[in-house]
């Protein structure tokens, strides 16, 4: 059978080998690319035919007159033959080089050979192959449309296409429709011994209320990476709340022509603002007008009395019969009082709702490494202290199992596409000022072994370096064992205004001139932050590139400035971006500072030891990462702390809560404030997480809307059944 191979070109003569045996040695030979000559043994033609063969095959004994002769030297000559009898198998001359096998049943050998050949098939489709991936073309528009219409303009490949294309099989995705999949965890074992490609986090400088565009640049960074470098990349974010989807920006998926598709998720002047130059009503405020007999479209034509029925709803609390649920913001749940129906039996007690990203369970799934771990985390969750001190948790109560398999799929990272085709991983959505605010290490694993070893996989950390990327440093690296190549870390002209001096940025208000017009004094003032962000990165011990996301209003010299000042401050590179309005096009020099920056020098290290006492741990994180002069802990948060370390879980890393607005527990304090005393109002435990979570000040882990919440702009067409209002 080996001796049958490498036979392209090569004339075999079959001699006596006929029926089932002469059959498979033609098919044998034909797939081998070989000339084939069959000749029974009595033939006048078989001396002829000897002399010009390369290969001659033996199907039977020889007949004992029938003399062989006239055979090249150097043909090689196989005996299929039954007698193996050495007096029988004299057929050729003494210089001809022969190789004899035989083989007492070709069936069973072709049988074994087959199985072998599908074997090796089988595992080498189960290796990790090479993406094709297919690219889908962008067409800019200028100005940039809304980023729903951008969504809806490109035609997204079939989501089994994209997972063929990255080297999944077919029974390790779960499909949702035509654009979403479940990727399922056997993938890691099969791809275990596959090296990791390069680890890239997106962090960023403290931001304005509006956000700077770390998920955009993310987006963008893998679209250029993949779409324009011709490198394998994966980006991997948190999936979108609700809360603020509905209550005040964009869903942490991108934007303009650096997103993920499909999209589809005084008190008058605020109700109704100036956008563009223009006030209008939306469509729902319209249908509140008619409702009040008001027929007018004209903000501004409205009475004070029409104002005033308008703005001001006038509930009588007492009718109010609406029961509530939580994945979007309801700053009336942030305390209540339950137990009050005669059924509970006088349990009444003061509690509190969370939003559904604060949980720890969002926490644990976004930290897990495999469903027997998920299980084990979920089992831990500390639910209650008994009257004698000790924890209650989940196991406990004996519903860890419900728990595991209401989180079976969830645990399942989901496989979505940019506007170019690049992958996606959507997974996991902890909140950053409260959770830890990473995406899902399940994710990241995964999405690491598809790149290969040259690949990247580009992943963000929630608002600025000083929350989100400590927290991936500390608590997410320490879960996955895995540590970032590079940190990308998202700058905007407009936030760095604002940490110069500049006014309020609040969301739903025009921009005020200094962020339209040039001003370098204060961006010059302002790079104090961008500063600080940096020196906390190299804190971690790895390089950085600062990517400025480039808006319409920033004037060139105000670019340079800001690439100049990152560079003196020891980042490896400055680049500004144009992701939002080019696609991944405006991020290719990003691409290429970042894989560069990837082969640079790493030396990461953590923060702090777990050894180390909660109260030093906090201190530190305050110390060296805000700039805090010391902490004051409340006698809660002390109690509390005495409490967890009694408890045997003083050893889990810091994950604190605090705002995103500013390095202090101050929002309003920009740039970066000096002599501060953190207060620490409360400490309490995710322990099935893995974390500590101490609260800033007055943190509160259930968001409030805005006076102008988002979803007064979303609607649906109930002809088209299209959203509308989608940013």
């Amino acid at each position: 059978m080996e001796l049958l191979e490498n036979l392209g070109g090569k004339t075999v003569l079959l001699v006596g080998a006929g029926g089932a045996v002469g059959a498979a040695l033609q098919s044998m030979l034909q797939r081998e690319g070989a000339v084939i000559v069959s000749c029974p043994w009595k033939a006048p033609q078989l001396q002829n035919e000897l002399h010009h063969a390369d290969v001659v095959v033996f199907g039977s004994m020889k007949p004992d007159d029938v003399p062989v002769s006239g055979i090249k030297p150097g043909t090689t000559i196989i005996s299929c033959s039954h007698d193996t009898l050495s007096e029988k198998r004299n057929y050729g001359q003494q210089n001809t080089s022969t190789a004899e096998n035989a083989v007492g049943s070709l069936a069973i050998a072709m049988r074994m050979q087959n199985m072998v050949k599908t074997m090796e098939r089988w595992i080498q489709s189960h290796q990790y192959r090479k993406w094709n991936l297919h690219c889908l073309k962008l067409q800019p528009l200028s100005p940039v449309p809304s980023d729903i219409e951008i969504s809806r303009a490109q035609s997204p490949k079939a989501v089994d296409v994209l997972a063929k294309e990255i080297g999944l099989l077919t029974d390790e995705i779960e499909i949702y429709g035509q654009t979403k999949a479940k990727v399922r965890l056997s993938l890691l074992e099969r791809l275990k011994d596959q090296p990791d490609g390069k680890y890239v986090l997106v962090a960023g400088i403290t931001p304005t209320p509006l956000g700077e565009g770390k998920s955009t640049v993310t987006v963008g960074l893998v679209q250029a990476l993949t779409a324009h470098l011709k490198i394998n990349s994966f980006a991997c974010l948190r999936q979108p709340s609700q809360g603020p989807t509905f209550g005040v920006k964009g869903g942490a998926a991108g934007g303009g022509y650096a997103q993920v598709i499909p999209m589809e998720e005084s008190l008058y002047n605020r109700l109704v603002p100036v956008v563009n130059g223009v006030r209008g009503f939306s469509a729902i405020q319209l249908a509140r007008l008619r409702k009040l007999g008001i027929n007018k479209t004209d903000p501004e034509t409205l009475t004070e009395e029409e104002i005033s029925k308008f703005a001001r709803l006038d509930i009588d609390p007492s009718t109010i019969t609406w029961q509530r649920v939580v994945d979007t913001n309801d700053r009336f749940l942030r305390k209540i009082t339950i137990g009050q129906a005669s059924t509970e039996k006088g349990f009444v007690r003061q509690t509190q709702f969370d939003i559904a990203v604060a949980s720890e369970i969002m926490a644990i799934l976004a930290l897990t490494t495999s469903l027997q771990d998920m299980k084990e985390r979920l089992g831990k969750m500390v639910v209650a202290n008994g009257k004698k001190g000790e924890p209650v948790t989940t196991e406990d109560l004996g519903v860890t199992g419900a728990l595991a398999v209401l989180m079976k799929d969830a645990i399942k990272p989901t496989l979505m596409q940019t506007l170019e085709g690049t992958p996606v991983f959507v997974h996991a959505g902890p909140f950053a000022n409260i959770a830890h605010g990473n995406s899902s290490v399940l994710a990241d694993k995964i999405a690491l072994k598809l790149v290969g070893e040259k690949g990247f996989v580009v992943t963000e950390a929630g608002f600025g370096a000083d929350i989100g990327m400590e927290k991936f440093f500390n608590i997410k690296c320490r879960a996955s064992g895995l540590f970032p190549s590079v940190v990308v870390l998202v700058a905007t002209v407009r936030a760095l205004k604002m940490h110069g001096g500049g006014p309020n940025v609040t969301a739903g208000a025009p921009l005020k001139k200094e962020y339209t017009e040039e001003n370098l004094q204060l961006v010059a003032d302002g790079c104090c932050n961008l500063q600080k962000q940096i020196q906390i990165t190299q804190l971690f011990g790895v390089p950085v590139v600062v990517a400025l996301n480039v808006f319409k209003t920033d004037s060139p010299a105000e670019v340079d400035l800001v690439c100049k000042i990152a560079k003196q401050s020891g980042a490896f590179d400055a680049v500004p971006c144009n992701h939002w309005s080019a696609g991944g096009r405006g991020a290719v020099k990003l691409a290429q500072a970042v894989e560069k920056a990837a082969n640079q020098k790493n030396s990461f290290k953590y923060l702090y030891s777990l050894e180390l006492p909660i109260v030093e741990k906090i201190r530190i994180i305050a110390q060296k990462v805000y700039g805090a002069q010391n902490i004051e802990l409340s006698p809660l948060a002390q109690s509390q702390v005495d409490r967890y370390t009694q408890q045997g879980f003083g050893n889990l890393p810091i994950c604190m809560a605090k705002t995103h607005l500013s390095l202090s527990h101050q929002p309003e304090r920009k740039g970066v404030p000096t002599g501060f005393i953190l207060p620490i109002s409360d400490v309490r435990a995710s322990v099935g997480a893995g974390f500590i979570y101490p609260l800033v000040g007055t943190m509160s882990t259930m968001p409030g809307l805005p006076t102008r919440p988002c979803f007064y702009d979303i609607d649906l067409d109930p002809i088209t059944e299209q959203v509308e209002g989608l940013f």
